[in-house]
């Protein structure tokens, strides 16, 4: 029985980990791959005027904090045990969250088209809520890191009983060197057994020079 018991212990410490790291990683893959972009135009093109640098130059800051706290949350409030900030933020995303990871992308030069049709997307249990939330992250985010300059096209609908899909795709872009440090495909499978635990099912492909990442979630009625 203390063995067992032993087992479970372990078991549980194994899986909290790995939903850390799984946060961690979808957090953080986002925000520095924005600050990568913002970084990249202040070192080839120093000769932007003043202004446009101090903006860049404050985009950076901003983000490093903005990461730190992301980072933080993440770590401290994660845990179902855990309270809520005093103020009522709280680290896990929703639908409502979307457009605002959508306009982030564009404000980093990335041209990005939503199609958003949910119905009663308030009501979206929190696992369905997150798991599409960081679909979309992370379609941005290789978006951002391999087809850099290229539109993207973000579709999310469906609803209670029917279930949520979601469609990311971008054209390719000849192919290039990543900067150091960068992932070489983690994320998606991180990212394909985040949706599997929900019940869902996660396809990647390339189709007629686009990349195409499609996630299906089910959203019980």
């Amino acid at each position: 029985a203390e063995a067992e018991q032993g087992r479970r212990v372990a078991e549980a410490r194994m899986l909290e980990r790995r939903q850390i790291a799984r946060e961690m990683h979808d957090v953080l893959a986002h925000r520095l791959s924005l600050l990568a972009t913002f970084a990249g135009a202040m070192e080839y093109r120093p000769d932007s005027s003043p202004e446009k640098l101090s903006r860049a130059a404050g985009v950076v800051r901003d983000g490093v904090h903005q990461a730190l706290e992301e980072l933080r949350e993440v770590i401290s409030l994660l845990r179902d045990d855990d309270p809520p900030n005093s103020d009522g933020r709280h680290p896990q995303p929703v639908l409502a969250d979307v457009p605002r990871l959508v306009e982030e992308s564009r404000e980093a030069g990335t041209e990005v088209l939503l199609r958003e049709a949910v119905d009663e997307p308030a009501d979206a249990p929190a696992s369905v809520a997150r798991t599409a939330y960081r679909v979309i992250q992370e379609g941005l985010t290789n978006a951002r890191k391999h087809a850099a300059g290229q539109p993207v096209q973000v579709a999310l609908h469906g609803g209670p009983g029917t279930g949520l899909e979601i469609d990311v795709r971008n054209a390719l872009t000849p192919e290039r060197a990543t900067p150091p440090g960068w992932s070489g495909g983690a994320g998606l499978v991180g990212l394909t057994e985040r949706v599997h635990l929900a019940g869902g099912k996660l396809d990647h492909q390339v189709v007629g020079g686009e990349f195409r990442l499609h996630a299906s979630i089910p959203w019980p009625a």
